[in-house]
């Protein structure tokens, strides 16, 4: 263990925990059964790493997160499909913010960043060079593509999937369920949104459970959508309708 920049003593570390060479840990850690660090991480205070969290190279994890959390299942729940000898994983070079709970389950790929307060749950993918800001929320099986930029308190329901590129402003609110919690049917028709390859959507929008917005489409800020979005056209308004063509400088191909 010489030449690591901690204390054991400091710490709750399980002795089949490893820690990679240039790691430090601030005071207070605690690190159970299996957990793999990678080296020269830093991680911060109070941090928590459940059993068999796998942490890459050059993570940088702030003060009072909890990674590797396992999914709790209320008595009343519609879930049946919790794997509980999933583990969560972090790539190299990931900055994890303070206050952050990332779920056994969901699998961070090397470069991304997730801010302060945020919450990733189950099943959940988040490609390369993605941001998730400050106090995100992402439900279960969500699927994050890479280089998008999730921006503060958006919130992604369960079975959404993000292609790549995708822009979520702050405030964006998504949906899954049409039946709003009645009736036993609901649960055959769990539908996530679709956001496709360079989609965005402004800030306080609203979609509805399924819609699916196109590539390059905007859905503009405080509209509710209610139909699908076709590729490259801009919609808003409540509920949102045709307004125009993007402009050809903005489109992805454009940048």
């Amino acid at each position: 263990m010489a030449g690591f920049l901690f204390e054991r003593n400091m710490h709750s570390i399980a002795a089949s925990a490893t820690i990679g060479r240039g790691t430090s840990l601030g005071q207070h850690c605690v690190i159970e059964e299996a957990v793999i660090v990678g080296e020269n991480c830093h991680i911060g205070h109070h941090v928590v790493l459940k059993s068999g969290t796998r942490i890459g190279q050059g993570v940088r994890i702030g003060d009072h997160t909890s990674l590797g959390v396992r999914p709790l299942r209320a008595r009343r729940s519609a879930r049946r499909d919790l794997n509980l000898n999933a583990v969560l994983t972090v790539g190299d070079n990931g900055l994890i913010g303070c206050g952050a709970v990332l779920y056994a389950g969901c699998t961070i790929a090397p470069d991304v960043m997730v801010a302060d307060l945020t919450t990733v749950r189950e099943n959940v993918t988040v490609g390369t060079n993605t941001i998730v800001g400050r106090g995100v929320a992402i439900e279960n099986s969500c699927s994050i593509g890479d280089y998008c930029k999730l921006e503060t308190n958006a919130y992604i329901t369960a079975y959404s999937t993000l292609e790549d590129h995708v822009f979520i402003a702050p405030g964006v609110t998504t949906s899954n369920d049409n039946f709003a919690g009645r009736t036993r049917d609901r649960h055959k028709f769990y539908k996530g949104v679709i956001v496709r390859c360079g989609g965005r959507i402004g800030a306080g929008a609203t979609i509805l459970p399924g819609r699916e917005i196109g590539p390059d489409a905007l859905l503009a800020a405080g509209s509710v959508l209610t139909r699908n979005i076709p590729a490259g056209e801009i919609w808003a308004g409540v509920p949102a309708r045709f307004l125009r063509r993007v402009p050809a400088s903005q489109l992805l191909e454009n940048q």
